[in-house]
């Protein structure tokens, strides 16, 4: 694993302190799990489209098959 490090106002530390305390983590836990979430989200919106289309199509593609 890489470790990165980030230069942060200090307002916005202290917002990032305060959140993480109201949720029960550790600032750095708070900053990791929400750049993954940003990461995968594309590709889980994707995916929900996708499953979307070709359930709702359904019909649709059986009968062109």
């Amino acid at each position: 694993m890489t470790t990165i490090t980030i230069a942060l106002p200090d307002d916005r530390l202290a917002q990032l302190k305060i959140l993480a305390n109201k949720l029960g983590v550790a600032p750095e836990e708070l900053v990791r799990i929400s750049l993954e979430e940003l990461l995968t989200r594309p590709e889980e919106s994707f995916r929900q489209t996708a499953e979307y289309v070709l359930k709702k199509n359904a019909e649709l593609y059986r009968r062109l098959a």
